[in-house]
């Protein structure tokens, strides 16, 4: 089939994993830190007290993905991804009621759990799960949102809080959220049941088995894995949570930084797009072990970045492996462990990039109080990404045989 009779045949439900994965853009550290020097300065908060909070309320998120992302095994997209966008619509306005800093790490769990968390497995569950020889292609179309947002919603935000206080703009985001519910069922009318399909047709993983979340935590691959995938979740979230700082340690206008990000939009989605037709041709082992190189290359380039277009040129570098990491990361959970109980499994390694996402800033946010600026961390970043990525070439090449046992 081709690309455009794959989009006709299938455009209700990758228009909802299109809705899914937008609609997360307000628990996204990218949309979140557009207001960290507004809510440092209303709180009174340090780099390294604001990267705490964010840390905590995040690492909480991550805990409770574990339970709550294996929900996606039992109940239908069409009533989850609803649930899930209440809950999202009442934590944006939980952040423009917020009376003081004590709440933060309340309102930061529930943003990053129903957001970057429950909204963000829901659609990459669903598009694994339903489609298996275009499942790449399913991915990388339902990333779209993530595209659509991190290209407009901070301009949009950060041109609307030169007009309106920050608090009113969350408002904003919980109205705009509660809009999306009726579409998302609309688009789901015929939905399918996710367990049913997996009970039905269900595809298997390594050794011709269908693993189960406990299996999977004892087995050696996982925790291989495991570093690689945090990397880049851990470090692509410090990069943007400390936007406004790195902007002033380049001496560049706020505004001049977040102008940069469709650079980084238009290539991660002509990556997206090249990574789901990579994974349909070649499967996640061959492309697991190197996709994450540019990430690596991108923060030597900004590190020593003088000039906007050397910032742009490293952010485009870096978008390459943010395609690699919207749709890699969970066909390889499908190919290697199986579809049948995918929700559970993805479930885990969602809550280790939760998990990433909330050491990312808590740690560099202490560097930066420490005196060590984010742009002087990179070049550290990237050697730890490098490292991870030679674990993961190791272990998916022996694991990678197992595939082709059958039982």
């Amino acid at each position: 089939m081709s690309f455009l009779g794959f989009l006709r045949s299938n455009v209700r439900w990758l228009s909802a994993g299109v809705l899914l994965t937008l609609v997360s853009s307000f628990g996204q550290t990218f949309f979140i830190s557009v207001f960290a020097g507004e809510i440092r300065q209303e709180f009174g908060l340090s780099h390294g007290a604001w990267g705490g909070i964010y840390s905590l309320g995040t690492t909480a998120s991550a805990i409770v993905m574990i339970w709550a992302g294996a929900l996606t095994d039992k109940f239908r997209v069409r009533s989850l991804g609803a649930f899930v966008m209440v809950g999202l619509a009442l934590a944006c306005l939980s952040m423009a009621l917020a009376p003081a800093a004590w709440a933060l790490p309340v309102v930061i769990f529930l943003l990053r759990f129903t957001g970057q968390g429950m909204n963000s497995h829901i659609a990459s569950v669903a598009m694994a799960r339903w489609y298996v020889a275009t499942r790449g292609r399913a991915l990388a179309i339902a990333s779209m949102g993530y595209a659509i947002g991190e290209a407009a919603l901070p301009l949009v935000f950060v041109s609307l809080m030169t007009l309106f206080y920050w608090k009113f703009l969350w408002v904003v985001c919980a109205s705009l959220a509660l809009a999306c519910v009726p579409a998302l069922l609309f688009l789901l009318k015929e939905e399918r049941t996710p367990q049913s399909v997996a009970d039905e047709s269900p595809s298997a993983g390594m050794n011709g088995l269908h693993w189960q979340r406990f299996s999977v935590l004892r087995h050696w691959l996982f925790w291989a894995v495991i570093p690689s995938l945090m990397a880049p979740s851990a470090f692509i979230t410090a990069h943007f949570f400390h936007q406004v700082h790195l902007a002033e340690v380049k001496g560049w206008p706020h505004a001049a930084l977040v102008a940069l990000f469709p650079v980084y939009t238009i290539i991660g989605v002509l990556s997206t797009l090249v990574f789901g037709w990579l994974i349909d041709r070649f499967g996640t082992a061959r492309l697991m072990p190197v996709y994450q190189i540019p990430l690596a290359a991108g923060f030597l380039l900004f590190s020593n970045a003088e000039s906007y277009f050397a910032a742009g040129l490293a952010m485009g570098v870096m978008a390459i492996t943010v395609g690699g990491q919207a749709t890699l990361a969970v066909a390889f959970w499908a190919e290697f462990y199986g579809t049948k109980h995918l929700g559970a499994i993805k479930a885990l390694a969602m809550a280790a990039l939760v998990f990433g996402s909330a050491i990312g800033p808590g740690v560099t946010g202490f560097l930066i109080d420490k005196g060590l600026n984010f742009e002087d961390q990179m070049i550290g970043i990237a050697v730890i990404i490098i490292a991870a990525s030679g674990l993961v070439a190791v272990s998916v090449n022996r694991a990678r045989r197992m595939l082709t046992v059958t039982l």
